[in-house]
Formats: structure tokens, C-alpha cells, sequence
């Protein structure tokens, strides 16, 4: 009786040092779980992308925890909602890594959020895996402990404009968000620019939470742009898109991955057709990419039976987060994803899809193609 009843009160009191976070990482594997962080915004300009995206994860999250987790532990998603705002990003991900105690930070959505997050994993050794921003600021230098899933948002703008200029479209106008994630795009549509010895007719910085479309549609149409590459989150680039539709202009619109959801479809209404959306991954549709068919055959469990390209993102980092823990073994410590992640060299996310990590290299899969948006729906 006396074992017993010390029994329950050394249970007792390790629960009261987990939920102090005294135990820091050994609790979360002792219960049966795996707890794994996220911020992101729920809420805010990006949510219609964001949204997406978690569901995504979440089908493979499901499934694996229906079939035992991972070596018998639940993998716990503790999300947060950061708004789309930088500084709450960064709060966000200090808490979850100093009071949560999770393992691992997973899919956190924009360029300066994730800059947010940095010191935090680099203080306290602990990895970013999918974030959805694909900066190259993030990946050249490799971050210790950003392990992207995604190609880079240079790839994409610069393939943007290659594709306009070899069907004959010279004057095109460049409008991107003026934060880290719009310059660095930027960056790209500028190598297209230089590949080809041309340059933009005009380049406009737009305020990133409130653009004043008022202004910029003006410029755009008094430049004769017969293009615009339009970079920026799917609630201003829609409004931007509709503001220049309604001042008469047939300009092509082109924006990149992170509006590839059909959030952004709805958001553009009457606007959506003919705009053409870079994709990162393989089309949602195509049950001939292993990949894919596994997504919509979970999907289809749970009586969905379509998918958008954000979520088909979500899906993608949800099985490197996974394939990790894995590696990581029984009771996966911050250090052993890490170490986990490092030995990826290559991993398939499948049919060829190759992420590969190494210390100084942490870049995601090399695809990019585009897309046109037609009958309400991404076309390839």
C-alpha cells in the first residue's frame, strides 16, 4: 500500500513539473505525446492561405495519430494565432518554446515572422520545419534550424517573368508589399528582368496591412503596363486586383504561391479569371503524383474531395515534420529532430519530390510552374 501510495504522489508531483515546465522536454513524451508549436495567422490578411494550409497538415496528422503516432506517442499540434503580425510571431514562439516545451516549431506563415522566430530556435536548439515563406534570406545562409519544404519565392517571380516575356509581353509593372518577403521577391522578378536585358516599366512598393490602391492603380494604368506581377498577401493583391478591373484595365495579372488558395479565389470574385498563380508543388488533381493521391485519399475519408495547392502544402511539410519525428526515435528531444532532419539526404516526399538537409543546406524541393485561374478553380 505504502508503494502505491508513493507511486501516485511521484506521479503527482512530475505532472506539477510538467505543467510548470520544470521537466522542459521529457514531459511531453511521458504522457504519450509529442507536442509540436505552431504560430501562424489564423486571423489577419493571410488567414485565407493559412487556413488552408493547416487543414492540409492536418489530414496526415490524423491519420497518423489513428494508426498509433509515432513509436505509440500522439503527435499534439499547440497552434497559436499570430495575425499575420511579425512581432506577435515572435512572442508566440517564445512561449511555446519556453512554457509549452514543445519539440519542434512547424509551418509558421510569412518572410518576417519567420525572421521573428529565428532567435528563439537558435537560443534554444530547436527546429522550424515548412515554414511557409520561401525568402531566400532564409535559406542563403542556411538557418540552423529552418528546414524549408517549399522552393524559394526568387525561383517563382523569376519564372514569372520569363513566362510573360517569351509570349511577347514587354511592358510589365512590378507591385510588391514593402517588407522583407516583398523585397526579396522582388529580387527574383529582377533576375528575369536582367536575364532577358529588359526592365520593369514601373515598381511600386505597397504598404503591406493597408495598400493604397487609390495610388497605385493610377501609375499602373497612366504606364500602359500590359503586366502586372502583383507580391503580396491574398487580401491586398485580390482588393489590388479588383481596385484595377474596375478602373477599365485588361492588364495579365500574375501573383505567386502564397495566394494559391482557393480562399483567394473567392477573394477576387468576378476578378479571379485569367490570373495566373505560381505553384510550388505538383497540380492538386493529379491522382498520377503519389504524393497527391495519398492527400486526396485521406481526404476523401473525411468526405473532401478536393484539395487547393495551399493545402497540398500543408500535407507536404506535415510528412517531413513526421518523417523526422520518426528518425528522432522513441521520446524525440529538440536535439534528435535536429539531428533527424540533418540525415534527410535525400528524403521523398513522392514521386521524386527530393528534400535534402544537410548543415549548411536546408532549401525545400526545386519546383515551380504556373498556373491560370479559371472556372473558379487553378489550371495547368
Amino acid at each position: 500500500m505504502a508503494a502505491i501510495f508513493i507511486s501516485i504522489l511521484r506521479s503527482a508531483f512530475i505532472r506539477t513539473l510538467c505543467a510548470t515546465g520544470l521537466l522542459a522536454l521529457a514531459c511531453t513524451a511521458a504522457w504519450g505525446q509529442i507536442l509540436v508549436g505552431q504560430t501562424t495567422g489564423v486571423t489577419g490578411p493571410a488567414a485565407a492561405s493559412v487556413n488552408e494550409t493547416i487543414a492540409g497538415a492536418q489530414l496526415l496528422f490524423d491519420a497518423v495519430n489513428a494508426t498509433g503516432g509515432i513509436h505509440g506517442e500522439q503527435i499534439k499540434l499547440v497552434r497559436l494565432d499570430d495575425g499575420f503580425d511579425a512581432q506577435r510571431a515572435g512572442e508566440n514562439a517564445r512561449e511555446l518554446i519556453e512554457q509549452t516545451n514543445v519539440v519542434a516549431l512547424f509551418q509558421n506563415y510569412g518572410t518576417p515572422q519567420t525572421q521573428a522566430i529565428i532567435p528563439w530556435l537558435d537560443k534554444h536548439g530547436v527546429a522550424l520545419i515548412g515554414p511557409s515563406a520561401g525568402a531566400q534570406l532564409l535559406q542563403q545562409p542556411a538557418q540552423r534550424h529552418v528546414f524549408q519544404v517549399r522552393s524559394s519565392y526568387q525561383l517563382e517571380a523569376e519564372k514569372a517573368v520569363a513566362h510573360l516575356l517569351s509570349v511577347g509581353v514587354i511592358r510589365i509593372a512590378v507591385v510588391h508589399v514593402a517588407d522583407a518577403f516583398g523585397q526579396d521577391a522582388l529580387d527574383g522578378a529582377m533576375t528575369g528582368f536582367r536575364k532577358a536585358m529588359t526592365a520593369p516599366v514601373l515598381v511600386l512598393p505597397a504598404h503591406r496591412d493597408e495598400p493604397d490602391h487609390a495610388a497605385i492603380v493610377p501609375k499602373i494604368t497612366a504606364s500602359q503596363a500590359e503586366a502586372v506581377l502583383w507580391i503580396g498577401s491574398s487580401a491586398g493583391v485580390a482588393s489590388g486586383i479588383r481596385a484595377l478591373r474596375a478602373a477599365g484595365s485588361t492588364a495579365q495579372v500574375v501573383t505567386l504561391s502564397n495566394n494559391a488558395s482557393a480562399g483567394f479565389i473567392k477573394q477576387l470574385g468576378d476578378a479571379s479569371r485569367g490570373v495566373i498563380v505560381t505553384q510550388v508543388f505538383p497540380n492538386e488533381r493529379s491522382i498520377a503524383q503519389p504524393m497527391v493521391k495519398e492527400a486526396l485519399d485521406l481526404a476523401r475519408t473525411k468526405g473532401q474531395y478536393e484539395l487547393s495547392p495551399a493545402a497540398l502544402e500543408g500535407f507536404a511539410s506535415a510528412k517531413v515534420l513526421v518523417e523526422a519525428l520518426r528518425r528522432a526515435g522513441p521520446r524525440p528531444t529538440r536535439a534528435k529532430v535536429v539531428a533527424a532532419l540533418r540525415s534527410m539526404q535525400p528524403y521523398d516526399l513522392g514521386g521524386g519530390l527530393l528534400v535534402s538537409y544537410a548543415p549548411q543546406a536546408h532549401a525545400g524541393i526545386e519546383f515551380a510552374e504556373l498556373s491560370i485561374i479559371s472556372g473558379g478553380q487553378f489550371r495547368r
